[in-house]
């Protein structure tokens, strides 16, 4: 099963949020939209996603980062069985 979790965020702080979601390993996909909704990128990621692999998407999301004020990021995850019964 996939959950999908959105954060509002500034341009600057972007990249080090898309690192620190991809260290958590449960990331399936990344969307980046502007603040009115339109979608500017998305990034399919798999489970075990490698560093050579992660490299040029954030070279990509810094570069995206430069030219957007405000912004979207909605995260994708893949969650497990006990995740899916942990109470909120």
């Amino acid at each position: 099963m996939t959950t999908k979790e959105t954060f509002n965020l500034h341009g600057k702080n972007l990249v080090n949020k898309v690192k620190e979601l991809i260290e958590e390993g449960n990331i399936t996909s990344i969307s980046i939209s502007d603040k009115h909704g339109k979608e500017l990128v998305h990034f399919p990621l798999t489970i075990g996603v490698v560093a050579a692999v992660v490299a040029p998407v954030l070279a990509a999301i810094g570069a995206l980062a430069i030219f957007v004020g405000e912004c979207s990021l909605t995260v994708e995850r893949e969650v497990t069985g006990e995740e899916e019964n942990k109470p909120e």
